[in-house]
């Protein structure tokens, strides 16, 4: 199977909930009214597409019908242009440094799958020739680093990681020294899961990032925030405090396999203008792949 019909079939539920409620409100309302506008408001906010992307899906709609007429407007084609055009909107690929290694640090809330992600991204610079290091500074939870050592173990990638409750931004200077040393193209940081409310967990990750910063001036290059697609709208409150705490240049959007909120992919590039990097749809390594704007609005409404 490929990678699109992977997301495809992760998309099932909230592909058919959109398609099914459109498709019955033109049914009902082959006119445009107020009520059918109204009731497509509702259907494209419940899909957790977000207030700011159902009103430029709305009025795009609305300029259809008077420059056509009732009879040649797909409402479903209108969405997945304006859907697509805003998903492609920011740079999506993964930056490089002009020298020495590019530091990508992977943040976000309990539970989302940072250190997956941060394994799966090192497997996927490593298909495409290039060499990574990773570095477990998640010095908290537990089995963190025994998770990232075993990923780096199948993946044949270093990790660099301390003691237990050792300093996170201690680990992640000697694993820039490593990876330079190493010369590697990339290194992947595995940062402690923290709640985006909680003040002080927050200074500390921003103690980490300046460290890295005197270390190798610049880093780190990406900031990653690493969202659970289940929890939906929720998702876009991290999004916002993260973004404020610690510049994010990029999110990657995980277990979209199960969920019916794929929607929130949307809004939350749209209120925050940060681009949707990578997108997970399984557990396997090669289940994170570059987020690609046409195949995500297709896979949303093309029947």
């Amino acid at each position: 199977m490929g990678f699109l019909d992977r997301l495809k079939a992760s998309l099932r539920s909230t592909h058919h909930r959109l398609v099914h409620e459109i498709k019955r409100i033109v049914t009902l309302s082959p006119r445009l009214t107020v009520a059918s506008l109204e009731e497509l408001e509702a259907v494209l906010i419940a899909a957790d597409l977000g207030y700011a992307m159902t009103q430029q899906i709305i009025a795009a709609v609305r300029k259809s019908y008077e420059s056509q007429g009732s009879g040649g407007v797909d409402v479903l084609s209108v969405a997945q242009r304006e859907v697509e055009t805003s998903l492609a909107a920011n740079d999506r690929a993964l930056h490089r440094a002009a020298s020495g290694p590019t530091v990508v640090s992977v943040v976000g809330v309990n539970g989302t799958g940072k250190t997956t992600t941060c394994a799966k991204l090192a497997h996927l610079v490593k298909a495409r020739g290039e060499s990574a290091v990773l570095a477990a500074c998640d010095t908290f939870r537990a089995a963190a680093i025994e998770q990232l050592t075993l990923w780096g173990q199948r993946l044949e990638v270093p990790v660099i990681s301390g003691a237990y409750h050792a300093d996170p931004a201690a680990v992640a200077h000697d694993a820039i020294s490593a990876a330079q040393s190493r010369g590697a193209h990339y290194l992947f940081v595995d940062t402690a899961g923290r709640l985006h409310t909680k003040n002080n967990l927050m200074k500390e990750l921003q103690k980490v990032h300046r460290v890295m910063d005197k270390k190798l001036p610049g880093a780190p290059h990406e900031v990653l925030l690493v969202l659970d697609a289940t929890t939906g709208m929720n998702a876009l409150n991290q999004a916002r405090e993260f973004h404020k705490a610690v510049p994010l240049t990029g999110l990657v959007v995980t277990k979209l396999d199960g969920t019916s909120k794929g929607g929130m992919v949307v809004a939350i590039q749209k209120e925050l203008g940060l681009p949707v990097k990578f997108i997970g749809v399984g557990e396997k390594a090669d289940d994170l792949q570059p987020f690609d704007a046409k195949q995500f609005a297709e896979a949303l409404f093309l029947e």
